[in-house]
């Protein structure tokens, strides 16, 4: 992300859960950050080059059946299914807050958001404490992640 965008940044899963409990349609981009995104205003899917109505977001929106589960367990969860792309899309990618309007679906049912309005920036030891909720799970969990064949 950009130096100097004036975004907040969150430094603890606690405080990113915090705002998760605050406000609804929350989601969280994997980009080069906002200043980039919100010049090109679509994503592009990947396999055919389509341009698509909205960016690609991850939802942070709790989910009905998660019940009374931990918030902040569902937070870890949904930033380490994509704390991969850092490393496979390359330098300056990285986590940020925002919120907007949903226009549809992208090829992996993943929200496209626009009208969109970056809140924080996410501290990379947050997504640390996010990988360490998750290795103290009993069962294994798998980043979502595709090779090629």
């Amino acid at each position: 992300m950009g130096a100097g965008d004036g975004l907040p940044v969150v430094h603890t899963i606690t405080e990113l859960t915090d705002l998760v409990e605050r406000h609804r349609a929350l989601y969280v981009r994997w980009s080069r950050g906002p200043d980039v995104d919100l010049a090109a205003t679509s994503s592009t899917d990947e396999l055919t080059g389509v341009e698509m109505p909205g960016l690609s977001a991850s939802p942070l929106d709790v989910e009905d059946w998660w019940q009374d589960r931990s918030v902040e367990l569902w937070v870890a969860r949904r930033l380490y299914d994509y704390a991969h792309l850092p490393r496979e899309k390359g330098p300056g990618v990285r986590p940020w807050v925002l919120t907007g309007r949903e226009a549809g679906r992208g090829p992996d049912n993943e929200p496209l958001v626009t009208h969109v309005e970056p809140l924080c920036r996410i501290a990379p030891e947050v997504i640390e404490e996010a990988e360490a909720a998750v290795a103290r799970q009993e069962r294994q969990w798998g980043p979502l992640r595709r090779t090629g064949g």
